[in-house]
């Protein structure tokens, strides 16, 4: 079986602010060093530990490569990984990379760049599920109490046990995917995330159970959570990482 990973980067994150990203040491979230090194190669980290994964593709904008090259290439799986001209928009990063991964690929995993602590085991369980049923993603039980608004007015609450909170990766059968992008473009769909573009398409998708530890980075206060996550990585209190050269 052949699985590559798909891992957009392109995106500008606007919800960091300025402030954050300069102190950071980087012009944006998925670039921001995470104990000296950016939080996407964190994440590239997660998928070259399974033996599942043979082949990384990640979208990144030009003004990018001369940042990001030098910290991938001191990886031991830099030869892995493929980089991809991204897109404005995250579905035009992910099909950018989509026509690269060779036709006569099983599997194609979908993962946001700035989920660094996504564990291995919960990837490869995406990954097993997937080769049965043809698409899953990850995804968590809502805790809270969902309401549906309009102009900021509550029109309905919706009960909980029907929502889940979508994670990554989200993984699909290459074929599935391809004609999930291909109908999108037919219908002008957009969407946020590749699940909606397989649902728009007309297949199922099994949810696999996540983790809150798969975080995504999104705003300051995330960072600091992301920091007190590597601490429990380090100290041998999250999943043990094996990467594979």
């Amino acid at each position: 079986m052949k699985v590559a990973a798909i891992i957009p980067a392109a995106g500008i994150g606007t919800r960091m602010g300025p402030a954050a990203a300069v102190s950071a040491g980087a012009s944006r979230k998925q670039f921001m060093l995470l104990d000296g090194v950016p939080v996407i190669v964190h994440t590239l980290r997660k998928f070259a530990a399974t033996p599942l994964v043979w082949r990384m593709f990640v979208a990144v904008r030009p003004v990018d490569h001369g940042s990001f090259l030098p910290y991938l290439q001191q990886e031991p799986f830099a030869d892995r990984v493929e980089i991809v001209s991204g897109g404005d928009y995250r579905q035009e990063s992910v099909e950018n990379c989509l026509l690269m991964v060779p036709p006569d690929t099983d599997l194609v995993a979908v993962h946001d760049a700035v989920r660094p602590f996504v564990e291995v085991s919960a990837i490869e369980r995406a990954i097993r599920e997937a080769e049965k049923s043809g698409a899953a993603i990850l995804g968590i039980p809502s805790v809270d109490t969902v309401k549906q608004v309009e102009m900021h007015l509550i029109r309905g609450t919706i009960p909980r046990e029907r929502i889940v909170l979508a994670q990554t990766p989200q993984v699909f059968r290459y074929q599935l995917l391809k004609q999930a992008f291909e109908r999108a473009a037919e219908d002008g769909f957009q969407a946020t995330d590749e699940a909606s573009l397989v649902e728009h398409f007309g297949a199922d998708i099994v949810v696999v159970l996540g983790s809150d530890r798969n975080l995504k980075i999104t705003k300051p206060s995330d960072l600091e959570l992301a920091k007190f996550f590597l601490q429990l990585e380090r100290e041998g209190k999250g999943e043990e990482l094996r990467v594979k050269s």
